[in-house]
């Protein structure tokens, strides 16, 4: 018997009517299906609301990567000049970053200063995900400020008020003295993600570098290039080569490693447990394969007496359990791509929904992606080879699953299924 003819019985297995044994194989590629389903969607949202955090991270808040002066607090002047006549460089721009107190009319908190220029803002990358709320992005003197829109409402601040910036000078001596710097709100800004964005106090480089003291802050340039996901250690290496001993170039992958790293954990994790899940319902394929192989005890007596061998008769039930696989994979992916490529629209509507029965109820407004912990919105990143390799995955489960029953059913001996039937 060759592959040509075990192929189409089992297709006329798969596609036969359901007295005829079809209704398992059937039955199997629809568990398969189901299970496909969330572990797609998960894929989707955890691809995307890693790459969505990275992006805002790496064009508003590290840059693609930073450049440190390690032999003094204080950067070159003219080290971000030659930072930006390298190809493949999109933008430099010195930063310097510390902490310091600010003051409104309800409060005072703390707050994480970023004086950089302003030019920084104007960049594609951080208009891309920067929020203008009020006001504009734009600092034209060094008493204008930015801030977080978590920092602005927790001190009462908003667009045109005047706050106040408590930062530490040093002294000749050693001593620590407070110094208090009055600044006008010009912008209202956020990121979309909390953490990011929370402390946010944003002012201009100059006067950063007069009230910001070097023993207590950091100076470095933020560098910007046209493909950060491919070209970073390529950059590093050859900014490194520029400059003396004394400058270190560190990626963004070196700057978040920690943080990517759990990113990277949580979502290997999820997609484990989504993986049990396809493993069981490819496991169901090896129990419709016996019942079937049951069903269709004359077939195989009539098949043996006609010459069929074990091998003949065992590819029969592997070819049924690729099909059933393999047609389950397609639906289950087909389903799980068109769920997960519409996952905002689809958290949109259950969000009215469940705000509508919680209004009934008394209740307020339900929120299932709360702003303050994740993305407000999941961009859609689809890694077409993993979900080529979870594809693979489950047809090569569906046939392992199938081959001992299917073998079973090749050793039947024709003349006691012919007297059983």
């Amino acid at each position: 018997m060759n592959i040509r003819t075990c192929f189409f019985i089992a297709i006329r297995y798969l596609l036969g009517r359901a007295r005829e044994g079809g209704r398992y194989l059937r039955g199997a590629a629809a568990g398969i299906a189901v299970s496909l389903v969330p572990i797609i969607v998960t894929l989707i949202v955890a691809d995307g609301m890693i790459r969505g955090i990275i992006d805002r991270y790496i064009e508003m808040g590290t840059g693609h990567l930073q450049v440190f002066y390690h032999v003094s607090s204080e950067l070159p002047d003219d080290i971000h000049e030659r930072i930006r006549e390298t190809d493949d460089v999109r933008g430099a721009w010195p930063e310097r970053r510390g902490m310091g107190v600010l003051v409104g009319r309800n409060g005072r908190t703390g707050a994480s200063v970023r004086a950089m220029d302003p030019s920084f803002w104007e960049d594609p990358g951080s208009l891309e995900y920067l929020e203008i709320l009020e006001g504009t992005a734009f600092l034209e003197t060094d008493r204008d400020m930015m801030i977080g829109k978590n920092l602005a409402d927790s001190i009462g601040a908003g667009l045109g008020d005047t706050v106040r910036l408590m930062t530490i000078r040093v002294t000749a001596d050693g001593s620590n003295i407070p110094r208090i710097t009055p600044f006008v709100v010009t912008g209202i800004v956020s990121s979309g993600y909390h953490e990011l964005d929370a402390l946010w106090c944003i002012i201009t480089h100059d006067i950063g570098q007069r009230i910001l003291a070097p023993e207590l802050s950091t100076s470095s340039v933020i560098v910007k290039i046209n493909d950060p996901y491919k070209n970073a250690d390529a950059m590093s290496w050859s900014l490194f080569s520029m400059f003396d001993a004394g400058v270190g170039v560190y990626t963004w992958k070196d700057l978040m490693r920690s943080q990517y790293s759990s990113y990277e954990s949580t979502r290997q994790m999820l997609l484990f447990i989504m993986a049990l899940i396809v493993i069981v319902a490819a496991v169901n394929v090896s129990s419709a394969t016996s019942m079937l192989a049951l069903e269709r005890q004359r077939d195989i007596a009539i098949l043996k007496v006609t010459g069929a061998g074990v091998k003949g008769i065992s590819g029969i039930f592997l070819w049924g359990s690729f099909l059933t696989g393999l047609c389950g994979a397609v639906i289950g992916l087909a389903i799980g791509l068109l769920l997960g490529s519409n996952i905002n629209t689809i958290i949109r509507s259950l969000e009215k929904g469940l705000s509508f029965f919680s209004g009934l109820g008394g209740g307020g407004e339900v929120t299932i992606l709360d702003p303050g912990f994740y993305l407000q919105t999941i961009p859609i990143i689809i890694d077409w080879f993993a979900v080529f390799l979870i594809g693979c995955f489950t047809v090569l489960c569906s046939v392992i699953a199938s081959w001992i029953p299917a073998r079973r059913a090749g050793k039947l001996k024709p003349m006691e299924l012919l007297r059983k039937n």
